[in-house]
């Protein structure tokens, strides 16, 4: 993270677009605050102690009160705060994760002011089964509206879970250009899922999202070029192929 400063001060910005920055704690909301062009931070919990203290050097209740911490400071400075729960299906570490934990986490995440919580399966290991039975927990304590999904799609099981979340009315769901990231703290981990994938499917579904499917692969081949990658969505390579990109 030691470059983020001159990250957030020199990119382009546009209007009606968030840039939210993620915090990991409270020098990490001092670094963001000095910047002066922050207006938005991302704070993240686990719903797992032991994945908590490989990532965090805290368990869970312990990195809860820092961060509702830092919550509390980001919202007197007029700073919007979007949380985060991590492995609310799975544990690299623990194994299954109880719902019970995930919306505890989610509750007080919200009680401490965040606009929206989003519910991480960071190793992607859920399925419909999993996923369905931790928002059916969730749901009954936190309402959908509130509520974003981030499903990494390393089992192929993302667009499953974006469904299911669906069908229990959530309309937020978290993804990345050409599938990219991971977790260095689960082994295997493939990145979330992809944003061309993600557009496809709801657009087939019959949702409007008002993000230009075609411009979003471009992206994608700058990001392949400039970083020495070859990384695709499926939908992106199939555009491409019948571009002969």
């Amino acid at each position: 993270m030691a470059d983020h400063n001159e990250i957030v001060k020199k990119h382009k910005r546009f209007n009606g677009v968030s840039y939210p920055v993620l915090v990991p704690n409270a020098a990490g909301l001092k670094n963001a605050l000095a910047t002066g062009v922050v207006e938005e931070i991302a704070v993240f919990g686990a719903a797992s102690d032991a994945f908590s203290l490989k990532n965090v050097n805290s368990n869970v209740e312990d990195s809860l009160k820092k961060l509702l911490e830092v919550t509390k400071i980001a919202l007197e400075n007029n700073i919007r705060v979007r949380g985060y729960v991590s492995v609310v299906v799975g544990c690299p570490y623990q194994g299954e994760v109880k719902p019970e934990v995930v919306a505890k986490v989610a509750e007080k995440l919200l009680e401490a002011g965040c606009y929206e919580v989003s519910l991480g399966d960071t190793i992607g290991v859920g399925t419909v089964k999993t996923v369905s039975r931790m928002l059916d927990t969730v749901l009954k304590s936190v309402p959908a509206d509130k509520l974003a999904v981030h499903f990494h799609d390393t089992y192929g099981q993302a667009l499953a879970n974006v469904l299911v979340s669906i069908e229990k009315g959530i309309r937020a769901a978290d993804s990345s250009v050409a599938g990219l990231g991971g977790c260095p703290y689960a082994k295997g981990a493939t990145g979330n899922l992809a944003t061309e994938d993600l557009l496809y499917f709801l657009k087939g579904n019959g949702f409007e999202t008002g993000v230009d499917l075609d411009k979003v692969v471009e992206t994608a081949k700058w990001f392949n070029s400039a970083a020495g990658y070859d990384k695709w969505s499926r939908v992106g390579a199939a555009i491409s192929a019948k571009k002969g990109a």
